[in-house]
C-alpha cells in the first residue's frame, strides 16, 4: 500500500464496518455468531496494525470488542425484545462463541502497541553514557 496508511478515524471506521456487515450476516443465516465472526475479528484486527499510521495502534487493539460487542447487543435486542434475562443470555454467549478470536487478537494489537511505544521510547543505556 503506498502512502502513510490509515487515520484513526478510517481505522475505527473500517473495523466497526466489517466486524457489523459479516457478524449480522452469520447471525442473521446461522442464528448466532461463530467463525466467520471470529475470523473477521481477527482480519480486521491485523488490517488495523497493518495498514495504520504511526500511532493508529491502540485504536486498533481497542476498536475490534467494542464494534463487536455493540453488534452484537443491538442485534441481540432486536431479536429477543427487552426481555433482560434473554438478552443477557444471548449476549454472553455470542461474546464466548468468539472468545478465542477477541483473545489472540488482542493479544496481537496490544503487543504491536506496546512494542511501538517501547521503541520511540529513548533507551536507557544511551541516556546514561
Amino acid at each position: 500500500m503506498k502512502g502513510p496508511g490509515l487515520k484513526k478515524q478510517g481505522v475505527v471506521f473500517l473495523q466497526a464496518l466489517f466486524i457489523f456487515i459479516f457478524t449480522s450476516l452469520e447471525i442473521w443465516i446461522r442464528s448466532g455468531p461463530g467463525i466467520i465472526s471470529g475470523l473477521i475479528i481477527a482480519l480486521v484486527t491485523y488490517g488495523g496494525v497493518a495498514y495504520g499510521r504511526t500511532g493508529t495502534r491502540y485504536v486498533a487493539a481497542v476498536t475490534p470488542p467494542l464494534a463487536y460487542g455493540a453488534t452484537v447487543l443491538i442485534l441481540t435486542i432486536l431479536s429477543d425484545g427487552l426481555s433482560i434475562s434473554r438478552v443477557g443470555i444471548d449476549f454472553i454467549g455470542s461474546l464466548a462463541s468468539v472468545a478465542p478470536y477477541l483473545l489472540l487478537s488482542a493479544l496481537y494489537a496490544w503487543f504491536m502497541f506496546l512494542n511501538e511505544k517501547a521503541k520511540n521510547r529513548p533507551s536507557k543505556r544511551a541516556a546514561a553514557a
